[in-house]
């Protein structure tokens, strides 16, 4: 039977949309290719994948039972009375100051290093049109009521914008707030009126290297960004707890496409509750390797901009740029290195084994190594080279 020209012509559309993108051994594929990149990142378990399918399905913006479970769950561990599931740790804190800066002029204190301030596009002025304030820590580690204090803008003069909100991180770079210090910057600040914001990006592992529970770690804050991206699952997914009803709101509005992104919140969060029940636990040890990998590093001599407080820690990269040639490559792009769950032990000493045989190479030419500058305002960020993806770092 002759096609109609329709059908034809439908059959060529249909050719040209065509999209299969799994391989004859795509299993095989990607149990090498999980081995292979988890010494340089992370990426959801198989088990967690097998998890999520059996997520319940729905569109949150209607309501979706599953995700609804675990913004329930999380409220109620962080001692807040709502929660909102977010595609981005990013849109989470700008979400969340959005719906507490309602009418201009308003400024945000931070400290800063904050990724609020230096690595969320300006979104502060962006979307909420606010003044932000960055502070440096005296201590060089984080901030105190005695930093904020005389930098708090307030008054009725026209000129100025007055500071609506305090938001601090945790942990900073790897490192943790003393919880006495961020207590007291709370008392002080709602006296004055002043709303607290915590970007928790990784509090997960505050909890377990304080043995403080996440509510009295939230307690302090009026709301809080959790990210679950950071060591603990494969996913840059957050969640913005505050009882503000406008929250959703501007999650839809904040751009459509992430609002699309969100319509499979079903899945994404299944492999969140997998991850809380059988990844939280394992912690711990990420804590162990990065403290492992500090003292390394120290004995041989390499420098340390920030120490391994929890699963990271900043070194000085000038002496290396030969990992890649290991026979499992780890892949290099600055002075950040990050530990999670998925890191062997194996690749913090092949990594350490590279960096002896690099002093080594060194001091035959004269090196003897030296402290690195960890200044109160020291840059810990320092990168190998331009960013090109994994594979193409320098060697």
């Amino acid at each position: 039977m002759m096609l109609s020209v329709t059908e034809n012509r439908l059959a060529q559309l249909a050719e040209d949309v065509r999209c299969d993108v799994h391989s004859r051994t795509q299993d095989a594929d990607n149990d090498a290719r999980r081995a292979e990149i988890s010494r340089t990142f992370i990426s959801p378990t198989k088990e967690m994948n097998e998890y999520a399918i059996r997520a319940t399905l729905g569109d949150d913006v209607f309501f979706e039972p599953s995700t609804a479970a675990l913004e329930s769950h999380v409220a109620k561990l962080t001692g807040k009375e709502a929660g909102l599931f977010m595609p981005t740790g990013t849109m989470s804190n700008q979400v969340a100051l959005r719906t507490h800066l309602q009418q201009p002029p308003y400024s945000v204190l931070c400290d800063a290093r904050a990724h609020i301030y230096r690595m969320e596009g300006g979104g502060i002025a962006f979307h909420s049109g606010a003044n932000v304030i960055p502070v440096f820590p005296e201590n060089g580690h984080h901030l105190t009521w005695e930093d904020i204090e005389p930098r708090i803008v307030s008054g009725a003069d026209v000129h100025i914008a007055p500071t609506r909100i305090i938001s601090l991180e945790s942990t900073l770079n790897g490192t943790v707030i003393p919880q006495e210090d961020v207590v007291a910057i709370s008392k002080h600040v709602r006296d004055k009126g002043i709303i607290m914001h915590l970007d928790g990006a990784r509090l997960w592992h505050v909890t377990v290297a304080t043995g403080l529970s996440m509510k009295e770690l939230c307690e302090p804050f009026n709301s809080i960004s959790l990210c679950f991206s950071k060591g603990l699952v494969g996913h840059g997914l957050s969640y913005r707890l505050q009882a503000h009803p406008s929250g959703r709101a501007w999650r839809s509005g904040s751009a459509r496409s992430s609002e699309e992104a969100c319509d499979r919140r079903d899945t994404l969060q299944r492999q969140l509750q997998y991850a809380l029940t059988h990844h939280f636990p394992l912690l711990p040890r990420v804590h162990a390797l990065a403290k492992r990998m500090q003292e390394g590093l120290e004995e041989i001599g390499v420098g340390i901009l920030s120490p391994a407080e929890t699963c990271m820690l900043f070194y000085d990269p000038s002496a290396i740029g030969r990992a890649a040639q290991l026979p499992k490559p780890i892949y290099l792009n600055g002075s950040r290195l990050m530990m999670h769950i998925q890191t062997a032990g194996e690749a913090v000493e092949d990594f350490l084994g590279l960096m002896r045989q690099l002093k080594e190479e060194k001091a035959q030419a004269g090196w003897r190594g030296q402290q690195a500058d960890r200044g109160k305002h020291r840059e810990v960020y320092v990168r190998c080279g331009p960013w090109r993806g994994p594979r193409g770092l320098p060697a």
